[in-house]
């Protein structure tokens, strides 16, 4: 009966708050919104985090499910890296797997990106090398036909097929069934289609959706001369496992590390150094916890979204400060109706229960709202980080966490901005207020405390989002205006594929020089050139280098670059001293390098390197290269605008062997669209088999900026919204205040004050507000902006420019929010308000 009737007192309360809501629509709408502002940008961060962090994987027991790594080494790992996740080599997975006692079943998987087109501009699917045990060990069962097998990843196993995602059987084949046993062309090469996955599979990638999977025996034979598998110093592989009943990842970890010692002696590279060697044989495996799976968006994005919860948080607490402000006016009102109840025998208990009752409702349509709104603003981010390069997949379905968070900021809301009021409006004692009259109980200064301290955290806490947003901001725009050492506009970047045309590296040297001259000579175009890495792709080549007959003065590993003639002319990074390469550099003469400002100041002290001779450090059975310096180029960014200019060393492609794929840089003052179609007719008419992608400089760049724009865009909003919600608070106090000190200042005029002295009465209790605010603030903002360091570019936490910007921009917009009621009370009528109770 108590249950009963607990709940049936509740729905009464329940019943009152929307009869009351209904009756206040204006306040009613403003609180919702502010309250789904908050709760929709908590819950669309949190609801990444989930996804790319705390959310198991679709797939059997994924807890068991554990991955293979090398333990964290000052100098692992040493040669070519071609997979986003590039643990292992195939020898050391082929030992891996047969001394390994931890796993009941072990798989390794590399990415790949296949061609599905046969010329022309390119299409890609996203692919994967699995081995044969992919599927078993993680319990996924097909959609249709069927999976891969041991039986289908042999050595030399050539084409035994592949595996399609629901989403590209539908996309390629139309979701047709018949699918299953045709052929599908990847690379040139056709693979027969055997199965297909269930729709809610996508890999062990978060953050990465897959097309097609196939087997790793057959990289050999789709890859050609460019496969991995018989090199030992090419990393592409990861290696993942599940464990046996009883073993954990600590017990796995340690039999791995036991091991290590001969699965690294069999698998030392042959082109490794004696150093380098010595380094390799000393590594040791690990085993990590992986029911989560692997994921590279997760290791660049993290963070970022940690930091970004923690900032929509505050924002979320200003917003119910706000809320406590006008639940706090609106209990005020209330005092009479509030003292009458207490008067007739209500206990405070029940009173409370009461006034919560509307704020639960608040906050449930505030959350309600806000959950809808997240959908919104998750499934935007994700479209932001997606690139065309760079596609990105999340699965943002709905779970137990993300309801459990949701459910948590509704409650929480509701405590914060409804109990303190309710507990405050409650604490009369209803004689004093039935005696007094509506505004002489209220009118004393100790009633506005609270309300006080509401505005004082508000303005602290934007305060502190200011700071924040601006560092953020101005740390893009850092990285937007510095001098890469190269102009970016107007360039735009060809690259081509001609793998399955199967030419000599001969032919394949005298095809690119074709290529050039027929680009170079296509109208518009006002220079050209060939590069093996482009400035800002996040692609690398080094070597370690020494000066003949020099003492080495400590290990020296430069960058390094091949390119053609017009390189840096195409680029606008100018040659200081020296030559350009030219037609007489041919493979068979003196090979020629030109370097950079940063190598002759870490490497030559600043000395001038025309003439040097620099040779590569290279192991048993990998020739060295000499090259004579001819040229000095200005400093220009390589890998990423984050980094320092670095040492780089530029060879000329000319005296190179080629790759099956290079690309052109082309630079034109004209609109670089029209020129895509001229580029690629000219192309196609060398040879229609070369596959072509195109993509601007900027946009590169523009791409290469992903985390900084996103934690820029969206610190900024919420920066911007904070300031608004402040200065709402501090308007509504102000207002408050001088409505309830009607008759103070009534009086105060008719005594003989003159309006610019009431004027500056109230002005002078906003800006005591707001300064004691930004004081708070300046502290908070301070600490709160160490943790974010890493972030930033070309500023400190304590930046005292950013700090002084933030609190003239809260201050400018907070202070005139009080002019508006603080002139209102200079224009008050004294005999107006003395007529009033």
């Amino acid at each position: 009966m108590n249950t009963i009737g607990f709940l049936e007192t509740l729905l009464q309360d329940l019943r009152y708050g929307v009869r009351l809501l209904r009756l206040n629509p204006g306040f009613f709408a403003v609180a919702t919104l502010s309250l789904a502002l908050g709760v929709g940008a908590n819950t669309a961060i949190f609801q990444l985090l989930d996804a790319v962090r705390l959310r198991n994987l679709p797939v059997r027991a994924a807890q068991e499910l554990a991955q293979v790594r090398i333990a964290e080494n000052e100098h692992c790992c040493n040669g070519n890296f071609s997979a986003r996740n590039s643990n292992f080599t195939y020898a050391q997975w082929d030992q891996i797997r047969q001394r390994q006692q931890a796993f009941s079943g072990i798989f390794a998987f590399g990415d790949y990106r296949f061609t599905l087109t046969s010329g022309g501009e390119v299409r890609f699917a996203q692919g994967y090398w699995v081995s044969g045990d992919f599927f078993n060990t993680l319990g996924v069962a097909p959609l249709m036909g069927r999976l891969l097998s041991k039986e289908d990843d042999r050595p030399g196993c050539g084409s035994p097929g592949v595996v399609l995602s629901y989403a590209f059987w539908h996309r390629e084949f139309g979701g047709d069934a018949s699918a299953i046993g045709r052929k599908l062309a990847l690379d040139g090469h056709a693979f027969e289609v055997l199965g297909v996955t269930p729709a809610s599979f996508f890999g062990v990638e978060v953050g990465r959706g897959f097309d097609v999977m196939a087997p790793v025996c057959s990289e050999p034979w789709a890859a050609g001369e460019n496969s991995h598998i018989a090199k030992r110093n090419h990393w592409w592989l990861s290696i993942m496992g599940r464990l046996k009943p009883g073993w954990t990842a600590t017990r796995a970890a340690a039999q791995l590390a036991a091991v290590s010692p001969t699965i690294f002696e069999n698998t030392v590279p042959p082109n490794y150094t004696t150093e380098n060697a010595k380094y390799y044989i000393g590594y040791k495996l690990t085993a990590l916890p992986s029911g989560s799976g692997v994921s590279d968006l997760r290791r660049r994005y993290q963070d970022p979204l940690l930091m970004l919860l923690a900032i929509a948080g505050l924002v979320l607490l200003i917003a119910c400060a706000n809320l406590a402000n006008l639940m706090l006016a609106r209990a005020s009102v209330r005092e009479r109706e509030i003292a009458v109840r207490l008067a007739l025998g209500a206990s405070r208990g029940r009173l409370i229960r009461q006034l919560l009752a509307e704020s639960l409702l608040l906050a449930c349509s505030g959350a309600v709202v806000g959950a809808v709104l997240a959908q919104f603003i998750s499934t935007y981010l994700v479209s932001f980080l997606t690139t065309s390069d760079n596609p990105v997949f999340v699965d943002l379905s709905t779970d137990w966490r993300l309801l459990g968070f949701t459910a948590g900021l509704a409650i929480l809301t509701c405590v914060l901005f409804g109990l303190v009021p309710a507990l405050r409006a409650t604490r009369t004692e209803p004689g004093a207020v039935m005696k007094a009259s509506s505004r002489s109980m209220t009118a004393g200064r100790e009633r506005f405390g609270l309300r006080r301290a509401l505005v004082v955290s508000q303005v602290a806490l934007s305060l502190v989002l200011l700071v924040g947003s601006l560092l953020f901001v101005r740390s893009l725009l850092n990285l937007l205006t510095l001098d890469p050492g190269f102009r970016a506009e107007g360039l735009l970047i060809t690259s081509i594929d001609i793998a399955r045309l199967d030419y000599s590296a001969a032919r394949r040297a005298t095809l690119y020089r074709q290529l050039l001259d027929q680009i170079r000579s296509i109208p518009g175009i006002e220079s050209a050139a060939q590069a093996g890495i482009i400035p800002i792709s996040g692609n690398r080549w080094n070597d370690r280098i020494q000066f003949p007959g020099e003492k080495a003065a400590g290990v020296m590993v430069p960058n390094f670059s091949a390119v053609s003639t017009e390189y840096f002319r195409t680029l606008g990074s100018p040659l200081l001293v020296g030559r350009d390469f030219n037609d007489h550099d041919t493979p068979s003469s003196p090979r020629v390098a030109i370097v950079n400002q940063a190598f002759t100041r870490k490497f030559l002290k600043g000395a001038s390197p025309m003439g040097k001779v620099i040779q590569t450090v290279t192991g048993p059975g990998e020739p060295e290269q000499i090259y004579q310096v001819v040229g000095l180029t200005k400093d220009a960014k390589y890998q990423s605008l984050r980094d320092e200019f670095s040492p780089t060393v530029f060879t000329a492609s000319s005296q190179k062997e080629t790759d099956t794929g290079t690309s052109f840089i082309v630079r034109s003052r004209e609109n670089l669209a029209p020129l895509l179609s001229s580029l690629k007719q000219t192309i196609l008419g060398i040879n229609p088999g070369i596959s072509i992608q195109f993509q601007t400089f900027p946009s590169q760049v523009r791409d290469s900026l992903l985390r900084e724009r996103l934690m820029a865009m969206l610190s900024g909003f919420f920066g911007l919204l904070a300031a608004t919600l402040a200065t709402i608070g501090l308007y509504g106090v102000i207002s408050y205040m001088v409505a309830q000190r009607r008759k103070e200042i009534g009086i105060r005029i008719a005594l003989g004050a003159d309006r610019r002295s009431v004027l500056a009465m109230i002005l002078g209790e906003a800006g005591r507000l707001v300064a004691i605010g930004l004081v708070i603030g300046l502290v908070l903002a301070v600490a709160a902006a160490r943790a974010a360091s890493s972030m930033l570019y070309g500023l400190q936490p304590h930046d005292p420019v950013t700090i002084a910007l933030a609190v003239i921009l809260l201050a400018a917009v907070a202070l005139p929010a009080s002019l508006l009621p603080a002139s209102r009370a200079a224009r008050m009528e004294p005999t107006a308000a003395l007529r009033e109770e």
